[in-house]
């Protein structure tokens, strides 16, 4: 026997939108449910623009959902596409049926989003390596992960993640394209095709950190890294205005010349109040070939003089995270689109970045800033 609308429609809530994340009978994607006594079904799906990217995802997925039905002799799938009113209901469902609000959600009392702020004080240590290893590392242990190209001079995480997909446009809302698990965004998605340069001042730096914080839809996420370019400029001023609760993030190599850079990055935390989760040193030592030793290529001890800098202009302990070993397969993962830690999570580099992206995914959930819904009783 043919299978009832019913079963059909449950298959189909098993479907997620490859953008959005979310079952698309719950997004009122399913427009149709043809069902003749042969078992040939026919599902009409909506898309939420016209030349959707992910279409044929969506095709196969539905088809491939269907399918595996009992009594199902053939799946087609007729794709259409929403119109003005229906996008615009889907963004209100979206944003928890409010109003839709520029405001940035991670600043929201109920946002329970760890946002983390990569910094450094030059370019040239690895902090857009260190940001994109350390997203793949969370998102592999089941946390859901965006990350922030905000380095938007010298941007290059979608080509570390291998992300070619453009964003998708909602009415005012911007769907990221998602590469290992990773949600992000980056304005080299939206430059034509080219590696034209980026020749912005600062209020157009800081509107687009706004529209990347604001106007993305992000969902639920547990963690958001910001890839910050090198030094204290209008970036990262603005991101300590827009995002105050972001915690910084200070990678360095071991060699004094760059530590004492990154500690003045760092100490932009003094004047913006922000907090400092720790200090990364990259490059840290060079595994020798044929023995036992550990080659310090660009010295030692840099990330160890950051952090006591640090703690000693904030007040406050500032931790060395950890010292990732160079490898070269880190350097080649990040030219493929393909973070070491995914690719061969033992290799030392690996293991530390892997360790150090555990220490800053424990934290239990904190009630700082959050309304209890409670209210005095008189007496």
């Amino acid at each position: 026997m043919a299978p009832s609308p019913e079963q059909v429609t449950a298959a189909l809530a098993t479907v997620n939108d490859p953008e959005i994340r979310r079952p698309i009978t719950d997004l009122d994607m399913v427009k149709s449910i043809d069902i003749s006594p042969s078992g040939e079904i026919v599902v009409g799906i909506y898309l939420t623009v016209a030349g959707c990217p992910l279409k044929d995802t969506i095709t196969r997925d539905v088809t491939a959902a269907v399918s595996a039905l009992d009594g199902v002799t053939g799946v087609r799938v007729d794709l259409d596409v929403m119109s003005q009113e229906q996008r615009k209901n889907l963004q209100t469902k979206l944003r928890g049926n409010r109003a839709p609000e520029k405001e940035i959600p991670f600043n929201l009392p109920g946002s329970l989003t760890r946002v983390f702020a990569v910094a450094s004080g030059k370019g040239g240590v690895g902090k857009s390596s260190v940001t994109v290893n350390l997203a793949a590392s969370m998102a592999s242990q089941g946390l859901k992960v965006g990350i922030v190209d905000a380095d938007i001079y010298g941007h290059s995480i979608p080509r570390m993640l291998g992300a070619a997909e453009r964003p998708t446009k909602v009415e005012d809302m911007i769907m990221p394209p998602v590469a290992h698990d990773i949600k992000v965004i980056s304005v080299g998605m939206f430059k034509p095709e080219g590696n034209s340069a980026v020749v912005w001042r600062g209020p157009m730096l800081d509107r687009a950190l706004h529209q990347f914080l604001a106007d993305v839809y992000w969902g639920d996420l547990d963690v958001l890294l910001l890839d910050l370019p090198p030094g204290t400029g209008d970036i990262a001023i603005s991101v300590a205005q827009r995002l105050p609760s972001a915690e910084l993030l200070v990678v360095t190599t071991p060699q004094m010349a760059a530590a004492e850079v990154a500690e003045r990055a760092g100490s932009i935390a003094a004047q913006t109040h922000q907090q400092i989760a720790g200090v990364i040193e990259n490059m840290a030592w060079l595994p020798c070939p044929h023995c036992d030793e550990k080659i310090n290529v660009f010295g030692e001890g840099g990330g160890q003089t950051v952090a006591d800098a640090l703690t000693r202009t904030l007040g406050t302990r500032v931790p060395l995270l950890g010292q990732v070993p160079l490898d070269t397969r880190l350097r080649e993962g990040g030219d493929e689109g393909k973070p070491l830690v995914l690719t061969d999570p033992d290799a030392p580099a690996a293991a530390e970045l892997r360790r150090i992206a555990g220490s800053l995914s424990k934290r239990s959930s904190s009630l700082k800033g959050r309304s209890l819904g409670l209210s005095p009783t008189p007496k």
